[in-house]
């Protein structure tokens, strides 16, 4: 296969996505349009009512009724909002197709959930933004690189990084919020053990980290909310829990998850536990310093090497190699 056929099927490849991102879009345009019509008819018919309402009563408010100078600001954005909305909306309907589930694959939910992206709005932007990637960037090369004898690697290359660009990103939000809640995870264990102490129940407990110590544990706070509004729609502790135990793959997180369940089943008390878990946290914690700590110095020695001998060498062994430079030369003359 040469670089001509692999050149047209990549043209081939890149028209039938944008002829289905197009499909898309104008199908979802459309049914906004008719929704759009339908709104301004029974909006059109309720100014109709109140105009012929305020006819019949006296006019006593005249020259108050000033429309504000950003109306047009704002109808632009609300129709930026309102085409943003359909897209969304029709990607969404794609989510459960066969198309979607290779786009959006389990590990790219999980991911979505890890940075805190829960809704179906989420995978559906997600959805739009790997298939835009991959059509985009391999028309931006096509008219970048045109004369170029190699243009279908570039095209393929241009598609491949259009599609994995968005989860690319999401992986590096993801492997932020969880090294995130590594750092977060002694705080709330000390807090949790504080706040059991004092004598308040599991909910309060959880309330107050969620609404007063929401600075101190970023993310933490907001699955503990999403945990709580679970909890409070019907589901068990431990289901409301779950997704906090097994989504950060933390074997920490899962134990103090575990054991919250069951002081919410069976109750007792949990400051004991909960100190000794803080302190073996701590020195796993103290482990891992010092292990970074000898690898860091074991780097340093290589930077070391190239950078201080050379002036050590010159510093040192200078004067003693300048010396017998100049006796060779008087031994010359």
């Amino acid at each position: 296969m040469d670089a001509d056929t692999l050149f047209v099927i990549a043209l081939i490849c890149a028209a039938a996505a944008c002829a289905l991102i197009a499909l898309i879009a104008f199908k979802g345009l459309g049914r906004n349009r008719r929704s759009a019509r339908t709104l301004d008819h029974a909006l059109g018919q309720r100014a109709a009512s109140a105009a012929a309402a305020r006819a019949a009563a006296p006019a006593s408010n005249d020259g108050k009724d000033s429309k504000p100078s950003g109306d047009a600001a704002k109808s632009r954005l609300t129709r930026v909002d309102r085409i943003v909305q359909t897209l969304s909306q029709t990607a969404s309907q794609w989510l459960d197709t066969p198309l979607g589930k290779i786009v959006v694959a389990d590990e790219d939910r999980r991911l979505l959930e890890r940075c805190g992206f829960f809704d179906t709005t989420a995978r559906a932007r997600f959805f739009a933004a790997r298939l835009g990637g991959s059509v985009l960037l391999p028309l931006i090369v096509i008219f970048w690189r045109s004369g170029d004898a190699r243009i279908a690697l570039w095209v393929f290359g241009a598609l491949a990084v259009g599609f994995m660009l968005p989860k690319w990103l999401v992986r590096r939000k993801a492997t932020a919020r969880q090294r995130a809640v590594v750092v977060e995870l002694p705080m709330f264990i000390d807090l949790l053990r504080l706040l059991q102490g004092v004598g308040l129940s599991l909910d309060q407990t959880l309330q107050v980290m969620i609404n007063d110590f929401a600075a101190v544990l970023p993310v933490l706070s907001q699955e503990l909310a999403l945990a709580q509004r679970q909890f409070n729609t019907g589901r068990t502790r431990e289901q409301s829990l779950n997704r906090l135990a097994t989504i950060y793959e933390n074997d920490d997180l899962t134990a103090v998850m575990r054991l919250v369940v069951q002081v919410d089943k069976h109750g007792g008390a949990v400051q004991e536990p909960l100190r000794q878990f803080g302190d073996r946290l701590r020195e796993s914690r103290r482990a891992t310093l010092r292990e970074r700590i000898g690898a860091l110095t074991v780097k340093m020695t290589g930077v070391m090497v190239v950078t201080l001998l050379p002036a050590l060498l010159i510093m040192t062994a200078g004067p003693g190699f300048l010396a017998v430079f100049n006796s060779l030369s008087t031994m010359h003359k």
